[in-house]
């Protein structure tokens, strides 16, 4: 039997397997799912097993636990260590979906439920693959490891420990993740760069009351006047963030970047009329593609402050509030830009005022060059299966661990992405194109027995 009767023919079971995991609401960022992460963490080690895969392990961490699994039966051929995770986004707001999100329903020939496509779906295709070359060839092309975590949605706070403790465990010559998306149907794409991160949340308090607005305006300090006064300090008239020293460190475009760029044929109108917008906005003398992929951004996900309900209350607020995340690119180091942030904040407080800021999260960009082998056996899998080849991209998004796991490891990581950008990961009615859970099974077979 060739490996596409086989993964047609065992289709349902896989679909069936694939919901049992689905339904388990593992929600990493809530603490009253604990139950639920153990739970799932007990469901992927019992799959590896089912799968072939040795030397299961869960092992507990101060968060949520970690499985490993391991077939190593392939001395002198190289070393594949899969990452993933088995956590999930919050489902919020429920309302939205149109089914319950634990309750995986397949409609149009989409898997819809928390989870389908980010990411416990693609890292199912890599187990579901492990199996078939095992159950049709009897053994494995290459060394396979598993490292499957539950952090991955909360920033993976206690991964970096056990990397370091387990190195020798976890000794691979690629790290293979399927976490990002195909360009658009049929048009598959590996990621070669993954912006990093940091975030922080501003506080701006006056008075030790909020005050009448009759009484007192005009002649006190107004903490969202001066919020706004601060947040519209961090960038210039030409979309350009005005931090002293922010782009130290940031790269600067190549002739060959471009190229890929141009190879995406993307189109800026086709995305503002998709979005219903006027016009798109961002740092004056560069594109939508690279403005989000190989430039670094600050923005602004929360501000409030004062009253917020229905009518008016004529009131003088004693505090403000706002949240800022910058996705970071090249050698730029989270905790300078944190600092400098906060240097900048601090130095454009208007009188009357006090600042607090709570530095938070730090992750740094990862880059990979394209030409490693690794990667052009990717996209060669890749043409095998979808029939054209995979295009190299840049990310705006940020996946900190990738980075980490490179390092630590010394190993290349390759980004075989079988989701599509229009899943909702992250949002009401997330859902997983059957079509490339299919092919994405072909695809990573085809990948295994290349290398």
């Amino acid at each position: 039997m060739d490996y596409q009767s086989y993964f047609q023919s065992n289709k349902d079971k896989h679909l069936r397997e694939l919901g049992e995991l689905i339904s388990i609401p593992s929600i990493s960022a809530l603490s009253e799912h604990k139950s639920d992460m153990n739970r799932a963490a007990e469901w992927v080690a019992d799959s590896l097993r089912r799968a072939g895969m040795e030397q299961v392990e869960i092992y507990p961490t101060d968060g949520h636990p970690i499985v490993y699994g391991e077939h190593v039966h392939a001395p002198g051929k190289p070393t594949v260590l899969v990452y993933g995770h088995y956590d999930v986004q919050p489902v919020d707001p429920l309302e939205l979906w149109e089914s319950p999100p634990f309750e995986p329903t397949i409609r149009d020939n989409k898997l819809f439920a928390r989870g389908a496509t980010d990411d416990k779906g693609q890292v199912f295709l890599h187990i579901k693959a492990a199996e078939a070359l095992l159950q049709l060839d009897k053994e494995l092309p290459v060394n396979l490891k598993f490292c499957i975590e539950g952090e991955e949605e909360v920033t993976s706070p206690n991964l970096p420990s056990f990397l370091t403790e387990h190195q020798d465990k976890l000794a691979a010559d690629v790290v293979l993740i399927s976490d990002t998306a195909l360009l658009e149907p049929g048009k598959p794409a590996i990621c070669t760069g993954l912006r990093g991160l940091c975030s922080l949340e501003v506080s701006v308090r006056t008075a030790n009351t909020d005050l009448h607005s009759g009484t007192y305006g005009g002649g006190v300090p107004n903490s969202l006047h001066v919020l706004i006064d601060l947040l519209a300090s961090l960038h210039d008239k030409q979309g350009r963030v005005a931090v002293e020293g922010f782009y130290e460190g940031v790269p600067e475009m190549t002739d060959l970047i471009r190229e890929e760029i141009e190879k995406l044929q993307f189109s800026e109108e086709g995305l503002r009329q998709t979005l219903a917008l006027d016009t798109l906005y961002g740092e004056e003398g560069f594109g939508f593609i690279a403005r989000t992929g190989v430039r670094p951004t600050l923005e602004l996900n929360g501000v409030y402050g004062g009253f917020q309900g229905e009518g008016t209350k004529t009131v003088i607020p004693k505090e403000a509030h706002a949240k800022i995340t910058c996705r970071l690119v090249g050698d730029q180091d989270p905790q300078d830009v944190l600092d400098k942030i906060e240097a900048h904040l601090q130095s454009h407080l208007l009188p009357g005022a006090k600042l607090e800021v709570k530095q938070l999260e730090r992750a740094r960009a990862f880059t990979i060059d394209p030409s490693d082998p690794m990667l052009q056996k990717a996209a060669d899998a890749y043409e095998k299966v979808y029939g054209t080849r995979a295009l190299f991209t840049k990310d705006g998004g940020s996946i900190p661990i990738v980075e980490t796991l490179s390092r630590v490891l010394k190993a290349p990581a390759v980004m075989m992405g079988f989701g599509l950008p229009n899943e909702n990961l992250h949002a009401p009615n997330e859902h997983f194109h059957l079509e490339n859970f299919d092919k994405g099974l072909l695809t990573i077979v085809e990948y295994l027995k290349s290398l």
